[in-house]
């Protein structure tokens, strides 16, 4: 509802299932337009318009860039059931009494909408709008916007398909050589939908002098273009970390997942804002910049319904568990028997201080090391509490 002029009490739009949360390609928005006045009102036409629209605007430097494509143009002039009208279509609305018109279209067939959204810097939305024309007076309108979700399927081969990759990074201090870092990272696909698990196996080693830090992010890319002009801003979502790696030794996540938080799905069919997402998977350097890998992701609509990929999956679960021996070290319980507890020397001395932690920051700003704790032996366990559950947690091994 929208201000009015002392002879419109009420003129509103409401659809006709207000608890629709969006709409689809195809589907039908309907709806009525509530009409009161506060005084006798002759009603020239009452027109109702459905648009969709996506729009771009940003400044660059004292240059203000704009873009709009349309998506959804719909007008129509509707009338009042059962009531007398003029030799030139007018009506007359008196108070006291409630009107309603209503209407009703379709929306394009799939390929032809985008999804709605709101960004920094543009949007993509849809609403419908009543303009009611009067004689000698400005025409009098309201807005009601409604949602648009095209669906998007993450069930396809292309998206069920894993992807990963390696990067490694030679670290340098003061030009002089400080040994190299490397992380090798795979997913089991690249489709996903909010609130599901990201399952990232990763390999992370250190043979610089510093501690590096394993880190993982859902990245949201979003691309604006206007004036033939391109502006990206990026921004992390969500995040993961694992153990700290010191200089010589490794790291391997086996499983380590990170939750897809509430999102919009990938825009991907719009020439003027693209909405992308990518997992970065990261080694956190003090003194360096980071060594990055990225992997791109598709967020949807349609849940991942576990059968697309049985065999791809399984397949890939049999390759990786052949070079698991290869590439990845297992850590064993020994076979022999415990030691027994008088054999255990309590020894609570140290002769070298500890290795100082990295404070868990990615900032270049920030200080580099933390104090360490004093230290304490942790109370040994009975031989009956053996946990050999994984729960994807990472394990520092040595660099072979």
């Amino acid at each position: 509802m929208v201000a009015m002029t002392k002879r419109v009490k009420v003129f509103e739009i409401v659809f006709n299932d207000p608890s629709k949360t969006f709409y689809c390609s195809g589907d039908k928005v309907a709806g009525k337009i509530l009409v009161e006045v506060s005084e006798v009102t002759r009603v020239m036409a009452m027109k109702v318009l459905g648009v969709g629209c996506a729009k771009v605007e940003y400044a660059k430097g004292k240059q203000r860039c704009r873009e709009e494509v349309d998506y959804l143009k719909y007008e129509d002039v509707v009338h009042l059931d059962d009531h007398p009208a003029d030799t030139d279509g007018s009506v007359i609305l008196r108070p006291g009494n409630k009107y309603e018109y209503s209407f009703g279209f379709e929306l394009p067939q799939q390929g032809q909408l985008v999804s709605s959204y709101k960004g920094k810097f543009g949007y993509v939305q849809y609403f419908v709008k009543a303009l009611m024309e009067r004689p000698a007076q400005p025409a009098v309108e309201c807005k009601k916007h409604f949602e648009v979700e095209e669906p998007l399927d993450v069930n396809t081969p292309d998206l069920l398909s894993p992807t990963g990759g390696m990067k490694e990074k030679k670290v340098t201090c003061m030009f002089i050589p400080d040994g190299q870092v490397s992380l090798n990272a795979k997913i089991d696909r690249r489709g996903f939908c909010e609130g599901e698990e990201i399952c990232i196996n990763a390999k992370f080693e250190n043979t610089c002098s510093r501690i590096v830090v394993p880190k993982a992010a859902i990245i949201a890319k979003q691309t604006y273009q206007a004036n033939g002009r391109t502006k990206v801003f990026r921004q992390k979502l969500s995040s993961v970390r694992g153990n700290h790696i010191i200089s010589g030794m490794c790291d391997a996540w086996q499983g380590k997942s990170i939750r897809v938080p509430k999102i919009k799905p990938s825009i991907l069919g719009c020439v003027i804002i693209q909405v992308e997402y990518a997992l970065m998977i990261y080694m956190h350097i003090p003194g360096s910049d980071k060594l990055v890998l990225e992997l791109p992701l598709v967020i949807g609509t349609v849940p991942y319904n576990g059968f697309g990929s049985r065999t791809n999956s399984m397949s890939s679960q049999d390759g990786s568990v052949s070079n698991a021996s290869n590439s990845w070290v297992s850590l064993r319980m020994p076979s022999s028997a415990p030691t027994s507890y008088c054999d255990v020397t309590r020894d609570c001395s140290l002769d070298q201080p500890l290795t100082p932690l990295l404070d868990d920051y990615d900032g270049g700003d920030s200080p580099i090391f933390m104090n360490a704790p004093q230290f304490q032996f942790p109370p040994l366990p009975a031989y009956s509490e053996v946990d050999e559950e994984y729960n994807g947690n990472a394990r520092m091994l040595p660099v072979c």
